[in-house]
């Protein structure tokens, strides 16, 4: 086991320097590809009508004037070792972990991106509990009761939830509970501070969140229970004269775990790597925001540092995930 996820955690570290490279190489090295200059580059973080002095001088600042391996091994030399910026009048140190400094406002990257991720944090952390719990119970009971009409009323839910995106729910959610029945805060607070004001702010974003992916863990709750329940060592476990509580939860349901473990670990990875749309609906300033705040800025280390934060958070849950496995389905064997 200790050696399986040894070769695990070396492969992720593998993957996340290839991520990181190819992230890199589509920002700095493709403009270059397509014909755009280093000089062109640096113009988009001036002012309108500069001088080929200020050119030059930004050119400089941000190491455009570098060749881009140059400029990617500082950028991963700063992550593991920290770097020193010349931001024009001033020279800073960053400490590392150092994910570069924000060519708009000159901010350091790292420390934004974790002042943000308890909010990120939050709402994904509310959000999973209600759709694992909510997903996996009514895919249980549609599963022990095919084709009634609980089963359509829970996969007519199902399918509703899948269908609606995030943009509609929220708003609607907003619009019920924030302006016609205002039950809920719109000012997030953090837990620290007061715990039960961060749940009742959080609480709408949780549900519209939930309602999308509970759905898609019902469905395949369902799927998998009404094969496993037709297993032999499911008529087995019967035949020893176990209840059928036990039957169903220590022997269906942990056999059809597998792929909710599967999908479970890629959401959650996915979405502490910033859930954009709910972040923007909500007005929540957590680390989906901070995405888009640079992609509309072009701002290029804000989006390195999302995506290597995403790809860190996901390779992370993939490594989680294949552990679990022996536990949750004892078929399952890690060599």
């Amino acid at each position: 086991m200790i050696s399986y996820i040894l070769r695990r955690t070396f492969a992720a570290v593998i993957l996340l320097l290839v991520v990181s490279a190819v992230t890199f190489a589509i920002f700095f090295l493709l403009p270059r590809l397509a014909g755009q200059t280093a000089d062109q580059l640096a113009q988009q973080y001036i002012g309108k009508s500069p001088s080929k002095a200020d050119i030059a001088a930004v050119k400089h600042n941000l190491g455009l004037d570098q060749p881009v391996y140059v400029q990617y091994w500082h950028f991963i030399k700063g992550i593991v070792a920290g770097s020193t910026y010349d931001l024009g009048p001033t020279t800073v140190h960053c400490d590392a972990p150092c994910f570069g400094y924000s060519f708009k406002n000159h901010q350091a990257v790292w420390p934004e991106l974790t002042s943000r991720l308890p909010i990120t944090l939050s709402l994904a952390a509310g959000a999973a509990l209600l759709w694992l719990v909510s997903g996996v119970v009514a895919g249980v009971i549609s599963a022990l009761k095919p084709r009634s009409a609980v089963d359509r009323a829970f996969m007519g839910i199902a399918l509703t939830g899948v269908s609606l995106p995030m943009f509609f729910t929220g708003n609607l959610a907003i619009l019920l509970f924030r302006y016609q029945v205002p039950i809920f805060g719109d000012e997030y607070v953090p837990l620290t501070e007061n715990p039960s004001q961060w749940a009742n702010t959080l609480i709408p974003a949780w549900c519209s969140l939930a309602l999308l992916y509970s759905a898609i863990y019902a469905r395949l709750t369902r799927s998998g229970m009404l094969e496993t329940m037709n297993e032999d060592f499911i008529r087995t476990a019967r035949a020893k004269g176990l209840r059928e509580g036990t039957v169903i939860t220590r022997h269906g349901l942990r056999a059809a775990l597998t792929p909710i473990i599967t999908v479970f670990g890629m959401d959650i990875g996915l979405l502490l790597g910033g859930a954009v749309i709910t972040e923007s609906v909500f007005s929540l300033h957590g680390i989906g925001e901070y995405a888009v705040q640079g992609i509309t800025d072009n701002d290029l280390p804000k989006i390195l540092g999302v995506t290597l934060l995403a790809a860190f958070f996901v390779v992370i849950a993939n490594l989680v995930v294949d552990v679990l496995y022996a536990a949750a389905d004892p078929r399952v064997r890690l060599s």
